[in-house]
Formats: structure tokens, C-alpha cells, sequence
């Protein structure tokens, strides 16, 4: 990573005090500077994006701001991408400042929808509000199984501790390259996730909707549209990266053990 001479903060919202008067008296230090970005866009380019938050705000920091490292401080509730928390924030940046840290790199999903294209770090739905629908699932054009259920969620490693931890679906550690697709509350006890190679071609088909029927294609947590009948969402693996800053190697299963209890 280049040396960090500017430096973006993204706040969760304004609703908890953050210590900026700190954070900029550290960067000052070393003669970095800091530029809030929910203020606009800098005009300069930056070397390191911090978000200050839980995952959504990481999640969107990596969204506005495609290809910069990001550190993300807890300041939510979860916080599965996040190097750690407010408490520790000081002590964070001066590694990260002294270069001890992990720069970790992930997978990310292209969705095409409708003559547009979003990107995923975490997944894909399509979810019912409703009543259960069907969504064909083929891969590679191969017809594979059609997923009767409230929706379909494909994922990434990293979304394996998002929306998919409530599936059910296996946890992946961040640098294992595929993909994820399960159905949601699934109609079929004999259901199971299916792993994807990274370079697989996904295709989900809605063949019809009832009159009372509504399917919403959500992607990272965001309403993008309201599918028709005979929709169709392609999924790939994205020219993006996410990167993502952390301060050991074994980042992925201490916040594991911290998030989910495990100790």
C-alpha cells in the first residue's frame, strides 16, 4: 500500500460522538490528510478509506469507493468486517500507521439486471414479500434446480457472515474464492447450500408471478428493483476487489469467536 497521505472518513451517521479531534491530531502527526466524506467527494485521490461503524457502513464505504483499502472500526452492533472496536481505535491506527497490518482481499459479485450492473461484496436476493415464488436456478446454462421458497441468495465468502448466517449455509473463511447459493426459507427439507466455482455463470429465472405476488431484487442490504415475471438476474465474478485492513493474520475466526460466542 502506498504511503497513507490522505486519508477518507466515513461516519455510520451523526447520532454518536466520534473523537475526529484525535484521529486528525494523529494523521497531522505524520502529515496526512483527512478529509470527511460525507462531506463529498475529495478532489484528491485517496490512500485509505476509514469507516466508522458496523458492517453496512464497510459495506458501503467499499461501494462509493471501489478499489481503496478500507478500515473499518466497530461502531455498530456486529461488525464481522471490522478490524475492531471504538475502543481501540487509537491503538489501531498506529499499527496501520506503522505498517503492521493484513491487507486482505475478497471476492466480489457482479449482478446484471435489466440492462444495469450493481456490485456485491456480501450478496444477491431475490426475496418475496408476500406469498412463496419459484426462481429457476441454471449455471453455466445448465439447468439446475428451481427453488420454491420466500427467494434465492446467492454470496461471497464474506457475505457467509451476513444475510447467509441466517440460512443456515456454511461460514467460508474470506480467502476461499466461490460462491454461495441457497434458497430462503425453502419449501424442500431435502434443501442444501451449493458451493459455486468462482468463475461460474449464474443465471436466476422468474418464470411467472401470481397477481398477488411481488419479488424485489435486493443487493448488499439495497432495494435496486421489482422484478417482472420472466426476469432474469445474471451473476458473476466481478473485476473488483474488495480490500479490506486488519490487524493479524487470524482476523477471520477471532471476530468469529468475539461475534458469535464461540469462547
Amino acid at each position: 500500500m502506498p504511503p497513507l497521505n490522505s486519508i477518507g472518513v466515513l461516519l455510520r451517521d451523526g447520532a454518536q460522538p466520534y473523537p475526529l479531534d484525535r484521529l486528525k491530531a494523529l494523521f497531522d502527526r505524520v502529515g496526512a490528510r483527512v478529509h470527511m466524506l460525507d462531506h463529498g467527494r475529495p478532489a484528491e485521490p485517496l490512500d485509505l478509506v476509514i469507516a466508522m461503524g458496523g458492517d453496512g457502513t464497510v459495506l458501503r464505504a467499499l461501494d462509493e469507493y471501489p478499489g481503496h483499502p478500507v478500515l473499518a472500526i466497530n461502531y455498530g452492533t456486529v461488525g464481522f468486517l471490522t478490524s475492531g472496536d471504538r475502543s481501540e481505535l487509537e491503538s489501531i491506527l498506529t499499527q496501520v500507521l506503522a505498517g503492521k497490518y493484513v491487507l486482505s482481499e475478497r471476492l466480489i459479485l457482479r449482478c446484471d439486471y435489466g440492462g444495469k450492473t450493481a456490485h456485491a461484496v456480501n450478496e444477491v436476493l431475490i426475496r418475496t414479500t408476500l406469498r412463496m415464488i419459484q426462481v429457476e436456478v441454471h449455471v453455466n446454462e445448465a439447468p439446475i434446480r428451481t427453488i420454491r421458497g420466500d427467494g434465492v441468495i446467492v454470496g461471497t465468502p464474506t457475505g457467509s457472515t451476513g444475510y447467509l448466517l441466517s440460512t443456515g449455509a456454511p461460514l467460508v473463511m474470506p480467502d476461499v474464492h466461490c460462491f454461495i447459493l441457497d434458497g430462503i426459507n425453502e419449501y424442500n427439507f431435502s434443501s442444501r447450500a451449493l458451493i459455486l466455482a468462482p468463475d461460474s455463470d449464474i443465471r436466476l429465472h422468474l418464470p411467472a408471478l401470481e397477481p398477488e405476488q411481488e419479488a424485489h431484487l435486493i443487493v448488499d442490504g439495497k432495494f435496486l428493483v421489482t422484478l417482472e415475471a420472466g426476469a432474469d438476474i445474471r451473476l458473476s465474478r466481478s473485476d473488483r476487489r474488495a480490500q479490506l485492513i486488519f490487524l493479524d493474520r487470524n482476523y477471520f475466526f477471532h471476530n468469529l469467536a468475539s461475534r458469535l460466542g464461540w469462547q
